[in-house]
């Protein structure tokens, strides 16, 4: 659409902060007020709002499309939204490894491991390690406790947790960085390293390195929104 108005500004409204475009709130899609926690992420949405040009690229705003799943997805029905989330517990990519002699099991062992012994100590659960990608059921006492961790997040990291599970196919990884554990830079790599493995056996692929670099924003942009939605809880 066109855009429609001129100044955008941030306020106090409710609880939270909201979005005012020529003085007036936003709206979310389902027409709730748009209040986010904190002076922080407000000022990243708003900021989103400024820099459009003559005509709105919704699909720009990232930060304003999370902080609508927050309200109208994730507030309305918790459990219901971070159920798909806390399912990756179920079969983490941390927990499957090459065959044990594999120069990648080993490399595997070296970059997952540490995470994965991260998460029991962290969260007193025991993952069973499966050499192969035939599916091994874990624990129900870890996913359990996996689940209670992923209910724990407030309504706004988990709308971006969402990506960062699907695209990492991880969700040790994930907590580990909500977790303060590793940040993004070195993350990205560890959740790639199959991928970036095969290609230094094999040569990089155009097709996979475009899809690979699109998931990196993707990946990047849900990070910075966990992160601003944190930064004052």
């Amino acid at each position: 659409m066109k855009r429609f108005y001129k100044d955008v500004a941030t306020g106090p409204s409710g609880d939270g902060f909201g979005i005012l475009l020529d003085g007036r709130p936003i709206k979310t899609p389902a027409r709730a007020a748009l209040v986010l926690p904190h002076t922080a992420l407000a000022e990243a949405v708003a900021e989103e709002w400024r820099v459009q040009g003559e005509e709105i690229d919704a699909a720009s705003m990232v930060m304003t499309g999370f902080a609508n799943a927050a309200i109208d997805r994730v507030a309305p029905d918790r459990e219901a939204f971070a159920q798909p989330i806390a399912a990756y517990a179920e079969t983490d990519m941390l927990c499957y490894r090459a065959e044990a002699g594999d120069l990648q099991a080993e490399k595997q062992d070296a970059e997952w491991e540490p995470l994965l012994r991260w998460a029991e100590q962290r969260y007193d659960v025991a993952f069973t390690r499966i050499a192969g990608i035939s599916y091994q059921d874990q624990p129900a006492a870890t996913l359990a406790r996996m689940s209670e961790a992923v209910l724990a997040q407030d309504d706004f990291t988990l709308a971006a947790m969402q990506p960062l599970t699907t695209i990492s196919g991880s969700l040790v990884c994930v907590l580990a960085f909500l977790e303060g554990q590793i940040d993004t830079s070195a993350l990205w790599p560890i959740v790639n390293l199959e991928e970036l493995w095969q290609a230094e056996l094999w040569g990089e692929d155009a097709e996979a390195l475009a899809t690979r670099e699109a998931n990196r924003v993707k990946f990047e942009a849900a990070a910075r929104f966990c992160e601003l939605a944190r930064e004052n809880a």
